[in-house]
């Protein structure tokens, strides 16, 4: 039994309730991206805006670190009462690195992807497009990246839903414009998301303006960012997180390729399909990023007692969001459906497999919670090779059911979820009785 705390569980939806709100726009964003070409004349707009999509998803989640890292290292220096000023500039050198980086090689990695993704030839040259314009958002995207770590370890919270309310009602306008009035289908799409990154990085700075260039700025050592040890022992965290990343997103990419692979009308219901899980992840990411603030100031504080409350606080309420997603997917299921498309082959194969979302809110959602609590406890290293096995256990699974289509493909999904959740809580609870945190 976890005993009641109203106090932790004010301080949880407080962290929580921001990040959660901010969380939701994103696949809502994708809901609109998918409305707004889902209601075109053709499904290829779809289909082509899903590879791309899936592209972006691989590019940027891989370098998601620059979140993960920022928010762990962030929250300890915060518990600890040391400086963190310093943690962000480490973390946007990095980020305008990379992004300045992917852009220079947006042929080679738009080639490789699409290679590796299948479609057919018109999916393929509306996706290129569609990638040759998006990606001249990265250094914005990955900026963001760091400054949303930031703020969450910082407790700032208000910040990202800010930034990403700034980024996705500009998102949504954009889309509408481009798409709807002016008719430059899958290349307005990638415009609005271009612009909006900028737009969401200049609001987290103004809105972290304080914290960044006020008496933290002037407080700042002197070479603080010349400093090699802090910033290899970011590197090394960065780097798991990193690997860890690759071997999701490699699942996410396998899953979208073998769709692709099944027809144009299964990678695009597969597109819509995709929305429930991103809902779902969105969702319980609230209370996951809550962890990661609570449990690194406990771990920087070296606080055995607050960091069990933590974890076990925002478990249980990642367990209800669980139960009231189960019953929200249950009885809007074939509404959203509708909504997302009114192409009659799409929707009715959505339909068709529908009841694998059903399964999702019980098999993906520790997972997703003990992302948090690694997060915040900076045990990249011991995320990496949990994902690692879970995704080594998802290719067999594929492969012996390849022959069901893509009723094969999602139960590897939903097994691949599950053993995430189950490989991350056996880890953490051998560290909790051999005491780790001493």
């Amino acid at each position: 039994m976890i005993a009641r705390d109203p106090a932790l569980d004010r301080r949880i939806w407080m962290l929580a309730w921001p990040l959660l709100l901010s969380n939701i726009t994103a696949p809502l964003l994708g809901l609109v991206d998918t409305a707004v070409v889902g209601h075109l004349d053709s499904p290829v707009y779809l289909a082509a805006v899903a590879l791309g999509s899936n592209v972006f998803m691989f590019l940027y989640f891989s370098f998601n670190f620059l979140r993960m890292g920022t928010t762990g290292f962030t929250s300890q220096a915060r518990g600890a009462g040391e400086a963190t000023l310093v943690v962000l500039l480490r973390a946007l050198l990095l980020s305008t690195l990379v992004g300045s980086a992917l852009i220079l090689l947006q042929p080679l990695l738009s080639d490789a992807a699409l290679w590796l993704l299948g479609g057919s030839a018109e999916v393929q040259g509306l996706a290129r497009d569609y990638i040759g314009i998006r990606i001249l958002g990265a250094p914005a995207a990955l900026g963001n990246f760091a400054l949303i770590g930031f703020a969450i370890g910082l407790h700032r919270t208000s910040v990202p839903l800010k930034m990403t309310v700034l980024m996705h009602s500009s998102n949504v306008l954009l889309d509408v414009l481009l798409v709807q009035v002016w008719h430059f289908d899958v290349r307005g799409v990638a415009v609005a998301s271009a612009v909006s990154e900028y737009l969401g990085l200049a609001g987290g700075l103004f809105w972290l303006r304080r914290e960044i260039f006020g008496a933290a700025w002037r407080a700042l050592p002197v070479g603080a960012l010349k400093q090699v040890a802090p910033m290899l022992q970011l590197l090394a965290v960065n780097r798991d997180i990193f690997i860890r990343s690759l071997a999701l997103l490699t699942v996410f990419f396998f899953f979208t390729a073998q769709g692709a692979r099944l027809g144009d009308t299964v990678l695009a219901a597969n597109a819509v399909l995709i929305t429930f899980l991103l809902l779902l992840s969105n969702t319980l990411d609230g209370f996951a990023n809550a962890a990661e603030a609570l449990v690194g100031e406990a771990t920087g504080r070296r606080d055995r007692r607050a960091l069990d409350a933590a974890v076990a606080g925002t478990g249980k309420w990642t367990l209800i969001i669980a139960g009231a997603a189960l019953l929200a997917f249950a009885a809007g299921g074939g509404p959203l459906i509708r909504l997302l498309t009114d192409l009659p082959g799409v929707r009715d194969t959505a339909t068709t497999y529908l009841p694998w979302m059903l399964l999702l809110p019980l098999t993906a959602s520790a997972g997703f919670w003990l992302d948090g609590v690694f997060v915040g406890a900076t045990l990249a290293r011991q995320m990496r090779n949990t994902m690692m096995v879970a995704t080594a256990l998802f290719f067999p699974v594929w492969w012996l059911t390849s022959g069901w289509g893509n009723h094969g493909l999602w139960l590897a999904m939903n097994l691949f979820m599950a053993s995430r959740g189950v490989l991350m809580g056996w880890v953490w609870y051998r560290r909790r009785i051999s005491a780790w945190a001493e």
